[in-house]
């Protein structure tokens, strides 16, 4: 029974919610509620702007001994009310309380206003319940929708309900039981009371309100649901680049392992020279916080300059340009950001000197090519990464810099591709044909970037 029950409660509420949500998803959910009271109160102005503009409108037909109109007054209070409302919900200072007077007041107001019409048109109690003006209780109702807690939907319609049986009862008890009629022709042409009719309001009133409150239920869910989504999905992009995490979260099915395309791309490796002889000399949070310096200041570089940053191998970074989101001209974008890297090196080497810290030296190198661009390992932990003879490559050419006593090292053709794509170099270019790289059969034409 207790299952059949989860199930029915589950059609109609929606997927419940497992376990507490994190802070951080609270106040997500928090701010957008803050957001939404700002909408709320300016509504509440533009009502209450609506209000005078019609009563200023209307004619009036108060006897003479009346001292003065009450709706005036009672508009005005409202008004202050409204703006104090407005200035809280800047200030982002509205207590469970207040919203909940609020609530209540927006339905005194309207109530008050519906009666005031019996005495502005001096006729009998039972005039105000032909006042179409009831129809504003459906707006105070969905207005309080906009800020996703049923309970203050709940409390609108509640409020409504025993505001209209309040002036029901007053108009009955002030025109006594003959003025009741059971005859809807009678209703319509006449200031007769039809008891069915007016329950017939609150009725619609209350169901609007449990409609409404469901509907509110569900979508709260749903809201929790896509705000905590969303929450890790920009958690991802802290722990993928930007253009994986998006990969992974606008999938449009489920990423199998596996799975993967072709594309040309140009494949950037960075790495710091003699980082493990240094690591294994200093302490471990001095080694740490060297590592977040030195990516603190190329990743930026790398990302500024179109490349995807794929994995940190220790003192490593593997970038790629054109895989991760293709393009036409990722070898250049790969040279480009070669040559800022360079710079960005030689300022950290700088600075290093400066507080008399150890000079550490970034080697740079650079293979294009066809690579897969895929995800990889299996159901429970995936990766995507890039695999290709242009990955291999700059790795062994990272090797392959220190015989060549270089910093920045490119293939020939990664010159070629870049320069086809609209490179021009602001760097001085050495070139170095047929060069014999440990790991590799042929022989391989080789560019350096230097200073000139």
């Amino acid at each position: 029974m207790t299952g059949m029950w989860r199930k029915i409660l589950k059609t109609i509420l929606g997927d419940p919610i497992e376990g507490e949500l994190p802070a951080r998803v609270r106040d997500a959910i928090a701010r957008q509620q803050d957001q939404s009271e700002i909408l709320i109160a300016w509504v509440q102005v533009i009502i209450v702007a609506t209000f005078a503009s019609l009563y200023a409108l209307s004619p009036k037909a108060f006897s003479a001994d009346v001292m003065f109109a009450p709706v005036p007054y009672a508009l005005m209070a409202y008004g202050a009310f409204s703006l104090m409302r407005l200035a809280l919900a800047y200030a982002g200072k509205l207590p469970a309380w207040f919203l909940a007077v609020s609530v209540i007041a927006d339905m005194a107001l309207l109530m008050f206003l519906i009666f005031s019409f019996h005495i502005q048109y001096n006729q009998p109690p039972a005039f105000y319940l032909k006042a179409p003006t009831l129809l504003y209780v459906f707006i105070f109702i969905a207005l309080r929708a906009l800020r996703f807690e049923v309970g203050y939907v709940i409390l609108a319609g509640i409020s409504a309900a025993v505001g209209w049986l309040v002036l029901l009862g007053y108009a009955v008890h002030a025109e006594g039981m003959g003025q009741i009629t059971r005859d809807y022709v009678e209703f319509a042409t006449s200031l007769k009371i039809l008891i069915g009719a007016e329950f017939d309001k609150v009725i619609s009133i209350l169901m609007v309100t449990f409609i409404l409150a469901l509907v509110i239920v569900r979508a709260r869910r749903l809201l929790i649901r896509s705000v905590t989504q969303a929450i890790a999905a920009k958690d991802l992009s802290r722990f993928f680049s930007p253009e994986i995490a998006a990969q992974i979260t606008r999938a449009e099915s489920w990423i199998e392992p596996g799975t993967g395309e072709t594309r040309e791309a140009a494949i950037l490796q960075c790495d710091l020279q003699g980082f493990t002889k240094f690591s294994a000399e200093l302490p471990a949070n001095e080694v740490i916080a060297l590592l977040a310096d030195y990516q603190a200041r190329v990743v930026p570089v790398i990302q500024k300059n179109g490349g995807t940053i794929d994995k940190f191998l220790g003192d490593g970074i593997l970038a790629t340009f054109g895989a991760a989101v293709p393009t036409a001209h990722y070898a250049a974008d790969c040279l480009r950001a070669m040559e800022a890297l360079l710079e960005a090196a030689e300022d950290w080497a700088a600075d290093q000197r400066k507080i008399g810290a150890p000079e550490m030296i970034v080697r740079f190198t650079a293979a294009v090519g066809p690579v897969i661009f895929g995800a990889v390992g299996d159901d429970s932990r995936l990766e995507y990464t890039v695999i290709g003879d242009p990955v291999n490559l700059a790795a062994k050419l990272d090797k392959h810099c220190k015989r060549e006593q270089a910093r920045a090292l490119v293939t020939a053709e990664t010159l070629t591709s870049a320069e086809a794509q609209g490179y021009h170099p602001r760097l001085q270019l050495e070139r170095r044909h047929g060069r014999s790289v440990e790991g590799v059969r042929d022989a391989v034409d080789l560019v350096i970037l230097k200073d000139a």
